[in-house]
Parts: structure tokens; sequence; C-alpha cells
């Protein structure tokens, strides 16, 4: 699961992006839900941001799902939960309940191996059209990043 804030812009992104480039690698595979949420609910229902849309359907991305909000029981529902920069992880690591709850919260920019310089994907929701090029970029390099490692864990075959 990948958490942005208003899960409108980098989540539901992050999730088209997984969802594509599992069904690339792994064409077959069944057994792998892949979701998003935000922290907060202000926008509970509506679709992606318009601009999200448009930058990821130029790339082949489906950005189409609902926003929601994170629930106590994706911590029990999720193997892995994603947060898409710091303030995202400080929320979500507060609302884990348990040690085992806190070691599924991983930073998304962890899994990056090809922006060195970003330890978040910046929420482009203020910014311009390079905004979205840029968030999207780090996405898809996480994306690559997790499922490699997907892979090496032995979830992935």
């Amino acid at each position: 699961m990948y958490v942005c804030l208003g899960n409108i812009c980098r989540s539901p992104a992050a999730e088209a992006v997984m969802k594509k480039k599992l069904e690339e690698r792994f064409p077959f595979r069944d057994g792998v839900f892949v979701d998003s949420a935000g922290i907060g609910s202000w926008h509970e229902g509506q679709l992606p941001d318009r601009r999200m849309r448009e930058h990821g359907a130029r790339r082949g991305y489906d950005i189409c799902s609902r926003a929601r909000q994170i629930r106590r029981e994706d911590f029990a529902k999720f193997d892995y939960i994603f947060g898409m920069d710091h303030e995202n992880m400080v929320d979500l690591k507060r609302m884990a309940r348990t040690d085992e709850e806190r070691k599924k919260v991983m930073c998304t920019a962890d899994f990056m191996t090809r922006h060195p310089g970003y330890d978040t994907v910046p929420d482009p929701y203020y910014g311009g059209a390079e905004d979205f090029e840029l968030a999207l970029d780090l996405i898809e390099d996480a994306c690559d990043g997790m499922i490699d490692w997907l892979e090496k864990s032995g979830v992935l075959v």
C-alpha cells in the first residue's frame, strides 16, 4: 500500500505504476494486491488530480483509483505500507500500534536507485508539469527497486 497526504497525486500514481510493472514482469502472477490511501480524508471518493492522470497517461499508466483515507485495518491487511515523504512516515508510524505494524512502514524513496539525491517523493500538487514528471520518475525508480527487493526476498518468484 502506498500512502501520501491526500491520496490524489503520489500514492495513486505509485499504485498504478506498481500494478503495471508487476503485470509486465509477472504477467500470470496472482496474489499481489496493490492499493493506495491518504493520511487525510479531504479527497475521499475523488479521482486522482487531473494533472497526475494526464502525465501518467502519457507514460501508459491508468491512474484512476478513488481516494480514500488509510484505516486501522490496513495495517493487518497489507504486508508493506510505503510512505511518500517524512511527514507521511511520522503519521504512519504514529498510527501503527505494535512493533510488527511499525516494521511494515517503509519509505518509498529508500527503494530508489537512480535518484540518489532524493530521500522522499516530493508532493507535486502545488507545482507545475515538471513536478509531476519528477514525481513519476521517482515513483518508477522506487517501484523498480521494490520489485527487485521483493524478488530477492522470495516474495515474487
